[in-house]
Order: C-alpha cells, then structure tokens, then sequence
C-alpha cells in the first residue's frame, strides 16, 4: 500500500503521455507505463520478459548499448538519442530517448524516456528527399546545358519556317525535324500550353521584344516533355515582325523535381496545419516566423496576427526573465522537453508542454527554434486542486485535536499524526515500522482483528469501544475509535483511516467513581446488614423476653390482669415493627427463599404497612448471583418508597419476569409523575442510587414519568441462566 505522496507520484507515473521504463543496470525493464506499451504495442508482461536492446534494430541497439556501458560504469549519469524501435507488428518507430540514473539505494536505477518523433521524422525524410532532388534537377540542368540539351532556332515569317540547329536531336530526339512550319510545331504543343504559346508571339511589339515562357511538347510516344523558351523577335521600319530568334532547353528534369518538392511541401504543410499539437517557429531575432493554426487557437489569435511578433509577447512580464534564459539554452544548441506557462490573448494562463529544438544554418550559426507545443492547462489546473487539497488533508490530519491514522488493509502504519503519536509514546517513524496488532493489547486483538475483516469484506466502517492500546512504556491506553475503508476510484479497497480518542483519564475517573460508589454501596449493606441484625437479635429478643416476662405476671393479683395483658400486646406490636424495619434492611427472605419470594414477601408486608394495593406477578425460573438480586431487591424498595411518597396513588404494579438471559423489574404507578431532568438534579439519591447499583452489575435502568401521567421504572440485569436451583423461584 502507499503513502499519500508516494500514491500521487505513482499515479502521474502511469498517466504521462511519454513511454517510460525502469530498468536496472543490466538494461532489463522493471517497472513500465501505459504509454510505453501502447507506443511499442507490447503488452507489460511482454516488455518485462525483454532485454532492452531487443527492441531496436542492431545498429541503433549498439550505439545505445555503448552509452549505457559509460552509464554503468558512472562516466556520464545521462544521454539523450535517436533510435529506432520495432513494434510488436514489425514496423519501426523513431523513437526520441532519454537515459538519466537514478542512484536508488541500494541498487541504482536507470530511468528511460521515450518520445515518438516518428511523424517528424517522416516529415524530415520527404523534406530532406525533396531537396535532394531539387539539388539533382539543378546539377542535371547544368549538365544538360553543358551537354547539348538545348538548341537555337530561327522563325522567319514570311517564309513561315522554322530553322533549328542541328543540337535539337540531343533535346527532342533524332526523329525530330531539322526544319518545320509554326502550324506543325503547334500541333505538337500541349494543348493545355497552346494558348501560352501564340500569346508568346502575338505580344511581342517592337518595344517588348523580348519572351521567355514553358511549356510542354508532346512525344511522338504521348510522353511529355518540358521546354523553356527564350527568344528576340525583330520588326521592320513598319514595325511588322519579320523573324523571331531564340534558345529552347529541355527542363523537364527540373519540373519533376520542383514538383516534388512542391508535392512535398503540400503534404508537410497538411501535416503541420492538421496535427493537434502547436507548432511554433522562431527566428534567429526570436521572432514569430510561424505558428500553425492550433497553436493560434491555443493563444486565442490567428495565425496572421501572431507572425513577427516577438515570442515574449506571449509570456507574463514577470515570466520574461525566466524565459530569457531558457531560450539560451536553445542558442547553446540544447534540444529538450519543458512545461511553461503562456499568456492567452485574454489575459489568462495556457500551460503547454514543448519540445523545443534549436535551428542552426549550414555555417553553425544559430537561425531560430523550433517547438511542437501540446495544451496540458487542464491537467495542470487538476493538478493544482488536488495539490491544495491534499494540502488540506495533510494540515487537518497533521493538526487534528483527535488521534488519526492510516494503515494498510494488512493492518501496518501508513500515517498518524501528533496526537496519536503522543497517546502513545512514539514518534511517526518509530510506528510506521509497526502494525496496528502489535500495539494493541493481545486480549482485545482477535475480536478487532475480526473487525477489520468484516469491514474489509462488507465494504463499511465502523466504531469501537474502549479498545486497549499499549503505551511504548507498556502501560495500558484506553481509546475509543472510528475506523472508515478508503477505497480507489474504480472501488478498490486502498486502506483503512481511523479516528482514535484517548479516553485513558475518563476511564480511569469513571473506575474510580465506580470503584468508590462499589465501595458506599459495600458499606451501605454492611451497615444495614449490622442494624438488621442487632434489631432482630438483640432487641427483638429481649422484648421477646420482657413478653414472656409478662405472660408470667399473669399470676400475680387479679387488679393487674388487664394491663399485662395491654402491655404484652403493645411489646408484641413493637416486636412486628421492628422486624419490618429489619426487613427493609435487610432481608433474610431475600437471602433463603429467593429473589422471587423475597420480592412477593417484601411486597406484601410493604402493602399492609403502608396501607396501599401492590399488585405484584412473578415469572423467574433461574437463580441469580446475590449481588443482582440485591440490585433488583433494593430499586424495588426506592421505587415503592418513592411511589408511596409523591405519586398520590394507592394501587402500584411490580412485575420481575425472565427473558433472553436479562432478568427484568418493572415498577409502575399510574399517580402524579414527575420531571425527570429536574428529579436528577436535586438534593436526593434516590434515581442516582438505582442507576449506580444497576450500572455495577453491568444491567441498564429506564425511568419514564411525566407530570399526571405517571412513572415506570424498568431494570434490566443479565444473568447466566441456571434452572437447577429452586430459590429463583422460592
């Protein structure tokens, strides 16, 4: 998995327009991009299989092979060439390459460029062909002209007679004629030529005399022959022409060449003006000699009104500078590919990449520069947005208040940042060496491990509490955390992103609170247990006694009969009081009959002191550890104490039923009711006191109330179930 950066530089790897390759320092491929495998039309298991020089025929392979030696062994750490390639189909491409090292620890890299200049290429050869036979045409003319292939001529036009000079053998054949009227020569003439030929001779006056005009002859064989004439033509004293005389040469050479170079022309000219890509020509001032038409587009112009301007006409005043010294490195004869940003007629920015080659003239004299320019502003402007909002990214996730982290769906550290790093004890690096398990106490491990896995597989995030981390000292980190999948734009899982709070203080206050609370409660019941028992030890049993005491005064004298008898049942009513309170107290039904029967006990004896209807119904078939049935026993108690008290009702209901392994107290009363919000935040323990004892045996506890529409308490207290003991149910 990658990092953020690492991920932006792979991306734009795989998205560059030129074919690129790494390659080690025995020249095999190791990484390739798209690009390069659409140019070569092989695919990337096909190149990676290939040695580099198998992809150029042997003499380019060898002049590239000898540059790489001096690569390899450190003489040169770059080179730039043109080679040629094969594809896949056989055909070959111009390729531009350029070589540079990479000195990548611990083995050194070499990265390839590649350009396809094959276009240009073919473009230069038709160029370079049609000049050649430009030259070839002009030395032939020279030589025909040395060799016999013209021939002089005399037109009289009284006698209507051409005479030609015994040369004309050499220019139209043996079997032309020596001598011919002017009707015969025309009829041999092109007709497409025929009217250029008597306008040769009706405009000629005596004070433009002279002609020189081409024009084509047809063959006895239909084959056509070019033929340049330069005549004089002569007046009498009437000013009638009376002769013409004149030198006609065979050109037929040089019209073929100028014909291919004009075909040549043509067809690079469509080229240029059709291809997508700008192309731009300066001349040795760095004057517009040439723009086609789409790098007008490009800069909002026409292509008229760009020409003989000056190139930085087109650059932002504070880019002139930069462009300045670029443009010496052309005049310096360095040829190379580089991304600038241009001034578009309406102000705005066009950034382009160029391929920019000096131009020099025969003597080496620098004549210009030649660019082919491609329009990549929208790719720049994407760039730039993803640029700030990575920014963004990296500020929020480097500053976040919350510990944040990205880790590879292997579970290993992309990322964290400070405060991560701190609840923990690390620094960055130190955790980008280590996994998420092995800083995650081993007992919590497999359940979130679990976790992980889930999301992986479903496709979601999600949340988790009071999950164990170890600090790099090895103490214990409580955290709570929310972890989201991060997925690619086709959406491929890329890694995990978590959010994580150090919630270590608040657990250990919350510990502490309720280790505190465990402990009031502990002493609460002990103290309650003591009282309990000394009222139903110690003082019951001596009013016990002091009624027994008194039973016994029955045989003392007949005047005192009555009152003994009052006073044995006032100490026998007494005796039943104390007991009740020793109940509340603690109750010993509660401890041997079970939570079933002490509840129904408890409630009935509850019922007849306070005088009020407690319809009670049971459905527990399981035995409860003592500490829930405590818990049950003593809301039961706060919840009627506090009906009896304030809800102005006499008829309560109490159900303690069993489902799904919870054990549930419902308490409820139909009577005043009460606000929740301000109960809770008065002077009494009462619903504090239920909720914390309900808390500590890890149930939950809902009370609902409002004013006239009376209360309900529902505790609910998980249990492992246990049918074999009869005191659940009493």
């Amino acid at each position: 998995m990658f990092t953020p950066d690492y991920q932006l530089f792979y991306d734009a790897f795989k998205a560059c327009p030129l074919g690129i390759a790494v390659e080690n320092l025995e020249g095999q491929p190791l990484f390739i991009n798209p690009a390069l495998c659409a140019m070569l039309g092989f695919s990337e298991d096909e190149i990676l299989k290939k040695h580099c020089v198998e992809f150029s025929p042997p003499d380019d392979a060898e002049k590239d092979w000898a540059l790489f030696e001096q690569l390899r062994t450190g003489a040169i750490d770059h080179y730039q060439l043109e080679k040629r390639y094969f594809r896949r189909d056989g055909s070959l491409l111009w390729g531009r390459l350029s070589i540079s090292l990479l000195n990548h620890r611990p083995s050194p890299l070499v990265v390839a460029m590649v350009e396809d200049i094959t276009e240009k290429k073919r473009a230069e050869d038709e160029r370079k062909l049609a000049e050649d036979t430009l030259r070839e045409s002009d030395a032939r003319f020279r030589l025909a002209a040395q060799a016999g292939k013209m021939y002089a001529y005399e037109w009289d036009l009284i006698s209507d007679r051409i005479v030609r000079s015994g040369d004309i053998s050499g220019v139209l054949g043996s079997a032309s004629q020596a001598s011919l009227t002017r009707e015969q020569l025309l009829a041999r003439v092109h007709p497409d030529d025929q009217g250029l030929f008597r306008a040769s001779v009706s405009e000629r006056t005596p004070q433009n005399p002279d002609v020189q005009i081409s024009y084509r002859l047809l063959r006895p064989d239909g084959s056509v022959e070019w033929l340049e004439k330069t005549a004089h033509a002569f007046f009498d004293e009437r000013g009638r022409m009376t002769r013409m005389i004149g030198m006609v040469a065979d050109i037929t050479e040089r019209k073929r060449a100028e014909n291919a170079i004009r075909d040549s022309e043509m067809r690079y000219r469509r080229i240029v003006e059709t291809t997508n890509e700008g192309v731009w020509l300066l001349d040795s001032k760095l004057q517009n000699l040439y723009v086609n038409g789409r790098m007008a587009e490009m800069l909002g112009y026409q292509p008229e009104e760009m020409t003989g301007k000056s190139v930085f006409d087109f650059y932002f005043p504070w880019d002139i500078e930069r462009k300045k010294k670029i443009l010496r490195r052309r005049q310096e004869g360095l040829r190379e590919q580089i991304e600038d940003r241009l001034r578009r007629r309406d102000g705005s920015e066009l950034w382009v990449r160029m391929a920019a080659t000096p131009v020099f003239k025969e003597n080496g004299e620098f004549d210009g520069a030649l660019a082919m320019v491609s329009d990549i502003t929208e790719r720049k402007r994407a760039e730039e947005t993803l640029r700030e909002s990575e920014e963004k990214f990296r500020s929020l996730f480097r500053d976040a208040g919350v510990g944040m982290v990205i880790a590879s769906l292997e579970g290993r550290f992309l990322a964290a940042n400070k405060t991560f790093c701190d609840s923990l004890g690390y620094t960055e690096q130190e955790l980008l060496q280590k996994t998420v398990e092995s800083v995650t106490l081993s007992e919590d491990w497999p359940a979130f491990s679990k976790k992980l896995q889930d999301a992986l597989r479903e496709g979601h995030g999600f949340q988790w509490y009071n999950k164990r981390c170890l600090h790099k000292s090895g103490r214990v980190v409580f955290t709570e955390s929310s972890t989201s999948l991060i997925r690619a734009s086709d959406g491929t899982p890329k890694y995990f992103m978590a959010q994580i709070l150090d919630v270590t203080s608040r657990k250990e206050a919350e510990d502490a609170l309720s280790a505190m609370t465990r402990k009031l409660i502990e002493a609460q019941e002990q103290e309650r247990a003591r009282i309990g028992r000394e009222l139903h030890d110690d003082i019951n049993q001596r009013l016990a006694m002091l009624s027994v005491e008194l039973e016994q005064m029955q045989l003392a004298p007949s005047d005192v009969h009555a009152r003994v008898q009052e006073l044995r049942k006032r100490v026998t009513e007494i005796s039943n009081d104390v007991q009740a309170i020793s109940h509340d107290l603690h109750s010993s039904k509660l401890e041997y009959l079970g939570l079933v029967a002490g509840i129904r006990g408890w409630c009935r004896e509850f019922s007849e002191r306070e005088r009020m209807e407690v319809d009670f119904r049971g459905n527990v078939s399981s035995a409860l550890p003592p500490e829930a049935g405590v818990c049950l026993f003593r809301v039961l108690q706060e919840a009627l104490h506090n009906a009896g008290k304030h809800s102005g009702v006499k008829r309560m209901e109490v159900q303690l039923l069993e489902d799904s392994s919870e054990i549930h107290l419902i308490v409820r009363d139909f009577g005043r009711g009460f606000e929740i919000d301000a109960a809770m935040q008065g002077n009494g323990l009462g619903l504090t006191s239920m909720r914390e004892r309900v808390r500590l045996v890890n149930g939950t506890i809902a009370i609902e109330s409002k004013p006239m529409g009376g209360t309900t308490v529902h505790a609910r207290v998980p249990f492992k179930a246990n049918t074999n003991s009869a005191r659940a149910t009493g």
